[in-house]
């Protein structure tokens, strides 16, 4: 099996493969002779997950073209598994689901991922996940002399929020600072996509962190695509004679759903527009029990790459009503895709909709001021928002731009020699 069939594969290899990579043996290691070997650990990678996995996907794609290059990817699944491609080898650990999250699992046995960093012996590990795995990675790799660094994908304040805890109180953000500090001495340094991450960090009294805005597959997210707005429609039982509306992503609550159903109640009331919410997760039956609005569509998870382009590319207008974002990679996809974006003030998809000027932000869990963002959005100059979408896309955010960034930081660790090893 191929790196890239443990990971695109998950549930065939799970029928097929059954290992215990606590004791069996484990494939040659790939590329032994790279400038630079990477592990890359995190629990956000499941069947149905979205921008972690898209990033450490894309990051396998530019090391395969790199020969230089190697990356170990160790990742939670139903069973173990282990695959080696052209320079990526891919390890799944047998983890039980994480009830309040089912599309993810828990990443845990340490001495078992001791072993994979041993037999690996990657220059730097990234660690992508900010709880458990944190302090199962530095058990693992405890005393072996390799960086660790951290990719900040995960609001800290928002993911505590989001488990029902107290959100606003002193000694609720006394403690999650706290927290942060307590992983910020795990690391050499923290990657942030956006400089909403970076604030929130040092707010937190943590500040050795590096900025590398995330990327998006220009080639296939593109306007082009809009060509074929009406067949997408269609083929998706969804109107072609209206204004679409799109959200695309988990349905969680830190991602603030909620709002963006209430507002469409009077977009929908202003100009008949219709919205799609594509996506799964644990909140799912409580939205679609809250949605009084008429015209919206619900559609799983889409598992069909092409076809996420394709909604992209049809929709008017593209709506992140999440306030904790840290970067927001299915917003950045529309852009490329030539589709204006409205988000959340707060959080990191203004960031992107302010830079681009193709979009409107509106008050954190404002439903109101969500539905005139919306319609101001809808009533403006589509070929311009459009051009200036794209335009920014192409402009700052290749991804080949951002995995020569995060190497050339892994580098900077590496040879620095004075990293904070476990």
């Amino acid at each position: 099996m191929t790196a890239s069939d443990v990971v695109r594969h998950p549930m065939r290899l799970a029928e097929s493969h059954r290992l215990d990579l606590s004791v069996a043996p484990l494939p040659p290691v790939t590329r032994p002779r790279a400038d630079v070997a990477v592990l890359d650990i995190t629990k956000w990678f499941g069947e149905t997950s979205g921008g972690v996995k898209t990033y450490l996907t894309e990051k396998m794609r530019f090391v395969e073209a790199d020969q230089s290059l190697r990356q170990v990817l160790v990742i939670p699944g139903a069973y173990d598994a282990a695959g080696s491609g052209d320079g990526v080898t891919t390890y799944r650990l047998r983890g039980p689901r994480i009830p309040t999250q089912t599309a993810y699992r828990f990443l845990l046995a340490p001495r078992t991922t001791r072993r994979l960093i041993r037999h690996e012996r990657p220059d730097v590990i990234e660690v992508g996940s900010p709880l458990l795995v944190p302090w199962v990675t530095r058990i693992a790799a405890r005393g072996l002399g390799i960086p660790l660094v951290s990719f900040y994908h995960t609001s800290l304040p928002g993911a505590v929020a989001s488990l029902g805890l107290p959100g606003r109180g002193p000694l609720w953000r006394s403690l999650v600072g706290a927290y942060a500090r307590q992983l910020d001495g795990l690391f050499s340094q923290t990657i942030v996509a956006s400089e909403s991450a970076a604030r929130e960090l040092a707010s937190m009294g943590v500040d050795r962190t590096t900025r590398i805005p995330l990327g998006v597959d220009l080639d296939r997210f593109y306007p082009a695509r809009k060509a074929l707005r009406e067949a997408t429609l269609r083929r998706l039982g969804l109107p072609t004679d209206r204004p679409i509306g799109v959200y695309i992503g988990r349905l969680a609550p830190e991602k603030r759903i909620e709002v963006l159903l209430d507002a469409w109640v009077n977009v929908e009331r202003a100009c008949g527009a219709h919205l799609v919410v594509a996506g799964s997760g644990a909140s799912e039956a409580l939205l679609k029990a809250r949605c009084i609005a008429r015209n919206v569509t619900w559609l799983p998870y889409q598992h069909d790459r092409e076809m996420v382009a394709r909604l992209h590319a049809a929709a008017d207008v593209f709506v992140a009503p999440g306030d904790v974002e840290t970067f927001g990679l299915a917003a950045l996809e529309a852009l490329a895709s030539g589709t204006p974006v409205v988000s959340s003030a707060a959080g990191a998809v203004a960031e992107l909709v302010q830079a681009s000027g193709a979009g409107e932000v509106f008050a954190p869990g404002d439903a109101a001021d969500c539905a005139r963002a919306i319609r101001r959005t809808l009533d403006g100059d589509q070929p311009t928002l459009r051009l200036r979408a794209r335009v920014y896309a192409e402009r700052e955010h290749d991804w080949r731009h951002v995995f020569q960034r995060v190497f050339n930081l892994y580098r900077t660790v590496i040879h620095a020699g004075s990293g904070l090893h476990p």
